[in-house]
């Protein structure tokens, strides 16, 4: 069983930095492609950003591409989202997720989720 725990959320000021986490337990980690998500009340949950197994390729959301950066660190099993230039827009509650292979397939564990505020 795959466990995913994010943390870092907060509240911040318009054009602040915040760098969430994400820890990932069970299972080889180096094997999973993982990403985030982000949700506010009454959407649908958003794609933000990816990145492969290996870190070598990544992918971002338009509205993020040039603020927001994803990394990890398999030694850690963990990932990084670094948030630049904040914007009240990227209020949500932010979700890790990391897709798992299972046989022929992948399954999506997610994890409960990181609240971010961007407010002055």
């Amino acid at each position: 069983q795959v466990q995913v725990v994010e943390s870092g959320g907060g509240l911040v000021q318009p054009g602040g930095s915040l760098r969430l986490s994400c820890a990932a337990s069970g299972g080889s980690f180096g094997d999973y492609a993982m990403g985030w998500f982000r949700q506010t009340p009454g959407l649908e949950r958003k794609f933000v950003a990816s990145i492969s197994w290996t870190g070598s390729d990544t992918n971002y959301d338009d509205a993020v591409k040039g603020r927001f950066t994803i990394s990890r660190d398999n030694a850690k099993n963990m990932v990084y989202l670094q948030m630049n230039n904040l914007e009240p827009e990227d209020t949500a509650v932010y979700y890790c997720y990391a897709d798992v292979p299972t046989g022929s397939t992948t399954f999506r564990y997610w994890g409960q989720g990181t609240q971010v505020t961007v407010s002055s």
